[in-house]
């Protein structure tokens, strides 16, 4: 046995490893990433990154059908990607062991809901482990398998944003592979619906073993102090709690949140003279509590939106925080924005300057709906732009379909665009698409994907041609264009939208964070020449500046791209290698 300061995430990785996983597919989705990403550190797991959380989960039920312990990580809304599979998956059972993580993030961070992935649990009806710190990530995903050994069923591993990301003390252990052979069963795992309606049964009576098995499983544990207040909690509000309260109020720690306990609820209120519930987000236990007929306090007095904190908790339940001292000055916003010499910038300046209406997607590029850009109008979801656009041409006809355009990521576009690009082309709406390709999966910390030509441990991998691709679903129109260029992409924006059929523009430049990419020299300022026209200001550029009433260029941030000085009418922004 060994110790070590892990981050939850890297726990969770170890615990995998530990308790003998082959198998992981995932996708990258923060808080999620650094799970599959330190799992495939251990060479005795094999890792993938998928196209999509449904392909990985799929893929990992189909290692754990032929009889090695599976796992595929993703965040909360890529658990919705996912359901398909999950849902059916909970009524044939698991041949070897199958865990599924999923990584919610309460205050959105870097997201675009504040889903609670425990709703996903009880439709589902698969249990669910929620790990409060770094040693508990690792010990509940062993639990996890050891779970499917006794009751058959996928389990989901609920992690959090600041569990996730936090570090504490582990203690590891050694790795043992059990594995079980591959037995043809057709009413166990082909559902069709007269071996489906046999296994529901399954499923309920599994449901009411699993609440009996979290009656008195060491998951679920009572930690009594003072009887005045009693908390019922989990996850990361377990740590604010203790921390706010110490041992001066009687705490229930559920580890399990699906199925929750009874009886031990019960027997937990009786023993205090006042009960609360304290969890982010939805009210799942408080709602659960409410229904064994018990009085409890929750969201009356704590919120149902954002991330909780120490200082939340205290205040909520009267507790004086020693809150230090407020500064007296306001500290400026610093809102985020593209990194210096990004490729999308000069596509998104292009967009704005021809007044289209653009129909975003997810990714850093989303980056392009705020000031000075402000070229976004919609974000939804994975993929959702293509079909967006599609709806949107359908129903405006011409009054939007040669200044309408959508756009998405090389990475997002595989993930789910190509489903509505068929639909582009088979239904065919006059609709522009544009794949802002930068050559990785940038929002999550520069993750190969399928057209990259990588696989995660940055070996050789089948590489998918986009143009290629394109071509082979129905479009004639496919245009290649350097986001660098600002008179090529401004072109090429307005010969596809004036054009009567459906086009897609590949705006391809690698990401300029990219250890591979070569920059050149920062650009230089002409002092004399510049007059101060803030013309460069309008990409956004963290690199650019304005002192003294004129521009200035950061030679720490600029990478030498070039698009300011295109800006420029008087040729004040000038090549690094040569004078100002």
């Amino acid at each position: 046995m060994a110790k070590e300061i892990m981050l939850g995430n890297k726990a969770v990785a170890r615990g995998l490893y530990e308790a003998g996983v082959c198998f992981i597919s995932s996708y990258p989705g923060t808080p999620s990433t650094e799970i599959t990403e330190e799992a495939a550190k251990y060479d005795d797991i094999y890792c993938e990154w998928a196209p999509n959380e449904k392909v990985a989960m799929e893929s990992a039920f189909g290692a754990c059908l032929a009889g090695k312990r599976a796992f595929c990580a993703q965040k909360h809304v890529g658990l919705n990607v996912a359901a398909d599979p999950l849902y059916t998956m909970s009524y044939t059972g698991v041949n070897a062991g199958f865990v599924v993580g999923v990584a919610d993030d309460a205050g959105m961070h870097s997201s675009q809901n504040e889903q609670d992935s425990r709703h996903h649990a009880i439709a589902a009806k698969v249990p669910m482990l929620e790990p409060s710190d770094s040693q508990e990530a690792l010990s509940f995903t062993k639990l996890a398998f050891e779970l499917y050994e006794e009751f058959d069923t996928p389990v989901l591993l609920k992690m959090c944003t600041r569990v996730a990301h936090s570090q504490s003390i582990v203690e590891t252990g050694e790795r043992s592979v059990p594995e079980k052979p591959y037995e043809k069963n057709i009413p166990k795992y082909v559902m069709m619906p007269g071996n489906a309606i046999r296994r529901h049964p399954i499923v309920e009576e599994r449901t009411k073993k699993l609440t009996a098995w979290a009656e008195t499983a060491p998951v679920n544990r009572v930690e009594m102090g003072g009887t005045e207040l009693g908390i019922i909690t989990a996850s990361t509000s377990y740590q604010y709690v203790k921390e706010v309260f110490g041992d001066s109020v009687s705490v229930l720690k559920l580890g399990m949140t699906n199925p929750l306990p009874e009886e031990l609820i019960r027997d937990f209120a009786g023993r205090v003279d006042r009960l609360v519930v304290v969890e982010e987000l939805d009210p799942i236990i408080e709602n659960h509590v409410r229904a064994l007929g018990l009085a409890v306090e929750g969201k009356d007095i704590l919120p149902i939106c954002g991330e909780f904190s120490q200082n939340l908790v205290a205040k909520a339940l009267g507790k004086e925080t020693g809150e230090s001292r407020k500064l007296d000055d306001a500290i400026p916003g610093r809102p985020p924005v593209m990194c210096a010499g990004c490729p999308h910038r000069g596509l998104f300046h292009t967009l704005k300057r021809n007044k289209c209406t653009v129909l975003g997607d997810i990714g850093c590029y989303t980056l392009g709906a705020v000031a000075p850009l402000s070229s976004i109008e919609m974000t939804l979801c994975m993929g959702a732009s293509i079909g967006a656009v599609h709806g949107f041409n359908k129903v405006r006809g011409a009054e939007s379909e040669h200044k309408t355009v959508a756009v998405l990521g090389d990475s997002t576009f595989m993930h789910s665009g190509m489903t509505g690009l068929a639909n582009v082309a088979y239904n065919q709406s006059n609709s522009t698409v544009i794949i802002l390709d930068n050559s990785i999966t940038g929002m999550t910390g520069h993750q190969q994907n399928p057209t990259t030509g990588y696989n995660i441990k940055g070996d050789p991998a089948g590489k998918i041609d986009l143009e290629a691709l394109c071509r082979a679903m129905g479009f004639e129109r496919v245009r290649v264009v350097d986001p660098y260029d600002l008179k090529a992409c401004d072109q090429v924006l307005k010969e596809e939208l004036a054009a009567d059929a459906p086009s897609v523009i590949i705006s391809r430049r690698p990401c300029a964070l990219l250890k591979y990419v070569k920059h050149k020299a920062p650009l230089k300022v002409n002092r004399d020449k510049c007059v101060g026209c803030k013309a460069c200001m309008q990409i956004g550029c963290p690199a650019i500046s304005m002192v003294d009433g004129k521009a200035r260029i950061d030679n720490t941030l600029c990478v030498g791209c070039g698009v300011c000085s295109q800006l420029c009418k008087f040729g004040a922004l000038c090549d690094g290698g040569k004078e100002a």
